[in-house]
């Protein structure tokens, strides 16, 4: 009991790190790709408005990119402390991975943050864009790396164990392994939806005080085609990972449908897609369930009648936990549509004129203002059951059928684990209500609307640094 109750703790313990890590990259990714956008549009037509949004959004950026780091530390120390044995074995291959994401986030991106931060009125306005594209450039990179090294947990190729280590076979097959070439996309596409929802968001809220209308409405209206756009490519985008995840992965597959028998009573294959269900004490059937049939078959093989493997086709030891991927799944896939939904109505406003300067705050329009803003958590909730849809459904293995979590979790006791879980907590929610405090202080604060704008050739610009004379030796003489 001793020995299960402490890979339960290993794995809460990550489940606790890696959820309140996982919120701040994604808006880092997205955001910072908004930003180029938006001062490059500042560039193009040297409207104030555009100079206005990117110096407000990037001090959120920034407020986010800060939290990101420190979490982001501290999940990569919890590997060593809580799954030691799994590092050691994966070195040669996870190890490279997060080393090249290393790079990434704390040697390129970094930089060039810097640059981007501590670049105004110092250098010049289209090298600034230079360095804002580098910081966009470079999340995607570490979103890359990050997502390349989990889904080869998903899906291990190009490698050979040898003497209880995972040595590199081909490099190629590692990186582009089935699962990354879906979830790549999926969470990169997921890093551009939470951050277009979060301007909207701001924006809508700016709105509703009926503050900075010139500047955040022009933003409002850019964004909504885009979320559209964005939402119903992510829906498409899903829909292909968990074909991915059937075939790879069909134990999982399993346990996110609730399937449990592959085939009926009479022999035909079991084509109910169970909406909701409770399994048994053994998970191998359902205590109850409301399902319809076929449409498991339309969504797994977009066949009207197919065998989709049940759980009873593995092991009860193979199986994973069910109601957290069941559940899981299904609040993620129901907030994909409700944000279409929201979007579709933006742009049916949009189209109809009615979200120009003077109208976007009139009554008519306040409730689609405050959908927006309560949609600001949906993404993140969305990314949230994803990743414990993801993690909790690869069970007992923390690569794929290689390596069990019992093998490659450290061999903490039980106690420990709760000594860490509790230090963790405190630092990683500290972090959190820190980090809320200060974006809701900058988005209660407003753009600066006093700030000198820079230009092409300004007089005025400081440099970045000084240097004393260089002493000559006729000024020694």
């Amino acid at each position: 009991m001793e020995t299960t109750f402490a890979d339960f703790m290993a794995r809460i313990d990550f489940a606790l790190i890696t959820s309140l890590h996982i919120i701040y990259p994604p808006l880092t990714i997205g955001l910072s790709l908004l930003i180029f956008f938006s001062e490059w549009r500042w560039l193009r037509t040297d409207q104030e408005k555009w100079y206005r949004l990117t110096r407000f959004f990037e001090k959120l950026f920034i407020i986010n990119f800060g939290a990101g780091v420190a979490t982001g530390v501290t999940m990569e120390m919890a590997f060593g402390i809580l799954f030691g044995p799994f590092s050691t074995a994966a070195g040669p291959v996870f190890g490279h991975m997060l080393g090249f994401e290393t790079i990434t986030a704390f040697m390129y991106e970094a930089g060039f943050v810097g640059l981007m931060i501590f670049g105004w009125h110092k250098i010049g306005r289209r090298m600034h864009l230079f360095a804002t594209f580098n910081v966009a450039l470079a999340s995607l990179l570490s979103a890359f790396w990050i997502v390349a090294a989990n889904s080869w947990m998903q899906s291990p190729a190009g490698v050979k164990m040898v003497g209880g280590q995972f040595l590199v076979g081909n490099w190629l097959e590692i990186i582009f392994n089935p699962d990354s070439m879906t979830a790549i996309p999926h969470m990169i596409v997921a890093c551009l939806e939470l951050s277009l929802f979060f301007v909207a968001a701001v924006s809508a809220w700016q709105l509703l005080k009926q503050r900075n209308v010139a500047v955040f409405a022009p933003a409002l209206r850019l964004v909504l085609p885009v979320m559209l756009i964005v939402a119903a490519g992510q829906i498409w985008i899903g829909d292909s990972l968990g074909r991915t995840v059937a075939h790879e992965q069909p134990a999982a597959l399993a346990a996110m449908e609730g399937h449990f028998k592959t085939d009926n009573p009479d022999g035909s294959p079991n084509t109910k897609w169970n909406v909701v269900m409770w399994p048994n004490a053994d998970k191998s059937d359902t205590v109850w369930a409301f399902g319809i049939p076929h449409v498991l078959s339309v969504l797994e093989d977009h066949k009207w009648v197919s065998r989709v493997p049940g759980l009873d086709q593995f092991k009860p030891e193979n199986r994973p936990p069910v109601v957290v991927p069941f559940y899981s799944f299904r609040v993620m896939v129901a907030i994909g549509f409700a944000l279409f939904g929201v979007s579709a109505w933006g742009l049916w406003l949009l189209l109809r004129g009615r979200l120009a300067n003077r109208k976007i705050s009139d009554f008519e329009n306040r409730w689609f203002l405050r959908a927006v803003l309560a949609s600001a958590f949906l993404p993140y909730l969305a990314i949230w059951t994803g990743w414990w849809t993801r993690e909790v459904a690869r069970q007992p293995w923390v690569v794929y059928g290689l390596m069990t979590v019992h093998d490659g979790r450290s061999q903490l006791s039980a106690a420990a684990e709760v000594v860490w879980f509790i230090g963790f907590a405190i630092f990683s929610f500290g972090v959190l209500f820190a980090t809320a405090y200060f974006l809701f202080k900058v988005i209660a604060k407003g753009p600066d609307m006093e700030t000198k704008i820079p230009r092409e050739r300004d007089e005025d610009h400081q440099s970045l640094g000084t240097l004393p004379p260089i002493e000559t030796a006729a000024d020694a003489q």
